[in-house]
């Protein structure tokens, strides 16, 4: 009887032992660096605000948020990178709806975002900004559009890829507008800029983080904002509303996702670390540094998104296709 009741004693004490192993195991989770896959070019919007948040993050992860810049195919190469990693939280990538929702729309791929990626947290949304060099003779948009339609072909626009955040914005004004520009890709909003800065462009389409230092030296002119409201740090520059153009599906929205299967306690980690960033002085601060806003949504929330998009996007490429 004594041998029976040990054995119990022994067996409860070994599970209570294995429970608390397994509760400290979970809890260790990140116990090393996460790499976060950014699927376009250095110098772009999504490069800067992510050099941002992830050299707070760690305040709150107690782990390094490593960036790994992965260009190529309209962020595609670095979609398809995300989605072969092991579903672990230990590899992110950091898009946005136009490479994860609207390029299913126009192309066939070889995979499903919807299926193999899950949204962790929307980081904010960038209104799309229109810009060119100083020293081109046009003073406005319209002024730069009548251009375009006077001269077919010969206004260029340095895109960021078929279908990117800045190459749809773009494509749909000029569509509406009537003007048959030469659009020139490069492998993302960083490597645009500098074609337009370098005077090889007539104008892009970027976000207030890239644009904003250069139109205070005086080498960039904005054009319009694609928002409802003007910034604050350019209130002078109309909207794209004001001059007549709708600006919802133009919106870009900075979204963290990871592999689909990745354990749920892990994202829950990642969202408790995310959350804990609006409220740091730090993280704010450098926010407002580079004129971008805070506007955050929770993973799932923004999942909600994620399932009506398809719709929006299939009617804004008929409005710049036709088809």
């Amino acid at each position: 009887m004594k041998t029976k009741t040990l054995l119990r004693i022994l067996l409860v004490a070994l599970a209570l032992v294995f429970l608390s192993s397994a509760s400290v195991m979970a809890a260790a989770y990140p116990e090393k660096p996460i790499t976060l896959i950014i699927p376009l070019g250095a110098g772009g919007s999504h490069d800067l605000n992510a050099r941002i948040f992830s050299s707070v993050i760690p305040t709150y992860l107690e782990q390094p948020m490593v960036i790994k810049l992965m260009p190529g195919a309209g962020g595609q190469t670095g979609t398809a990178a995300a989605i072969k990693a092991r579903p672990d939280g230990y590899t992110l990538i950091f898009s946005h709806n136009f490479i994860d929702q609207l390029q299913p729309v126009v192309e066939k791929l070889p995979y499903d975002t919807t299926q193999a990626l899950t949204t962790v947290w929307r980081l904010n949304y960038g209104p799309p900004c229109f810009y060119g060099p100083s020293d081109r003779p046009w003073k406005t948009l319209q002024e730069m559009l009548d251009y375009g339609k006077k001269n077919p072909g010969k206004l260029k626009f340095a895109t960021t890829g078929q279908w990117g955040a800045g190459f749809t914005p773009g494509a749909f004004v000029l569509t509406r507008a009537g003007v048959d520009a030469n659009y020139i890709p490069y492998q993302g909003g960083g490597p645009a800029l500098q074609a337009v800065l370098a005077g090889d462009a007539d104008f892009t389409v970027g976000f207030p983080a890239q644009g904003l230092p250069h139109m205070k030296t005086g080498k960039l002119r904005f054009y319009t904002i694609g928002a409802e409201k003007r910034l604050k740090e350019a209130p002078d520059i109309p909207t794209l509303p004001e001059l007549g153009y709708p600006v919802d599906s133009l919106l870009m929205s900075r979204i963290v996702l990871t592999p689909r299967g990745t354990p749920q306690d892990r994202i829950d980690i990642l969202r408790e670390a995310f959350r804990k960033l609006y409220k740091d002085k730090t993280f704010l601060n450098l926010m407002d540094s580079i004129g971008e806003n805070v506007e955050y949504m929770d993973g799932p929330d923004y999942e909600k998104v994620r399932a009506r998009q398809k719709e929006e996007y299939t009617a804004l490429v008929k409005a710049i296709t036709g088809k």
